[in-house]
């Protein structure tokens, strides 16, 4: 059995893109893993797994390095529009791709497909819609215990559930601290991704990400679009900004209807074919 894959990153998010129209192996929790391992296996951030045909359109799951499942990932939805584009799946500037959360519209902006512009749908400070536990209400600026320690947190909703936490200043020590508490902390029954938010000016915010199921992350689609919305709810931003991240910048764009656009690049890193010895490995974990 031969599996060959295809590596991307998204400002140093990287993933794999597994597609299965063009291998035999079947994806198990136990073999992402594997894959995923940068000890034993190739090491990633998550695997991309598609294009799956449906009858609404192209579906693509997406894979964390744990095995979980995903419900969204806006570098993940940049990267398997242009794998889509770059194996000839899709031909269109703009077309419509289908995540286990919501459908996102995607739109090319040059040739190469290496600049994308998304439509990620609609933030949700709603406790029901991240989810968080207690009383239905919008969670904006709650003090939340963390470890041992009490932080102003917003919470957020974008398909995937975020924890914002506005800090005069952030680092990866401290996100990955709060973030070890954070992910299984008691009210996200869904556990949650955490971005600490430093506000620079009303167009411009840094952040670091902790992400369920992947740890610490140097950039993050739907991390950035999180905070960003979380900034502007709290009034610390405009409606436009640029936000920064050890990997590289994202634009993002909140409407009045709370939609949420986000524009960056990916890039093509490689194909790989996989060894015998590998792929046996991967498929006795089937």
């Amino acid at each position: 059995m031969k599996v060959v894959i295809e590596k991307y990153h998204g400002l140093g998010n990287d993933y794999f893109v597994f597609d299965p129209n063009k291998n035999e192996l079947k994806l198990t929790p136990e073999n992402v893993r594997l894959i995923c391992n940068k000890n034993f296996g190739m090491g990633s951030d998550g695997v991309l797994e598609g294009p799956i045909m449906t009858e609404k359109g192209i579906f693509v799951k997406i894979w964390n390095p744990d095995g979980s499942e995903a419900t969204q990932s806006g570098t993940g939805v940049r990267i398997f529009a242009k794998y889509l584009k770059d194996e000839g799946y899709v031909q269109k500037k703009r077309f419509k791709l289908l995540t286990s959360s919501r459908d996102v519209e995607v739109s090319f902006l040059n040739e190469s497909g290496s600049r994308l512009r998304v439509s990620m749908g609609k933030l949700s400070f709603w406790s029901d819609e991240i989810p968080v536990t207690g009383e239905r209400r919008e969670v904006i600026n709650e003090d939340m215990l963390f470890g041992r320690t009490l932080y102003p947190t917003t919470c957020v909703s974008i398909g995937n559930p975020h924890c914002i936490i506005p800090m005069r200043e952030i680092s990866k020590p401290l996100v990955c601290k709060i973030g070890n508490f954070s992910e299984v902390a008691r009210c996200f029954p869904n556990r949650i991704n955490t971005q600490l938010l430093q506000v620079v000016d009303s167009e411009h915010i840094k952040i670091e990400i902790f992400e369920r199921g992947a740890g610490y992350t140097i950039a993050s689609g739907t991390g950035a679009c999180a905070a960003a919305g979380a900034a502007y709810r709290l009034g610390l931003t405009g409606p436009k900004m640029t936000v920064q991240m050890p990997g590289g910048e994202l634009q993002v764009e909140i409407c009045d209807d709370w939609e949420v656009f986000m524009t960056g690049d990916v890039f093509y890193i490689g194909r790989i074919s996989l060894s015998t010895e590998f792929t046996e490995m991967l498929r006795c974990a089937e």
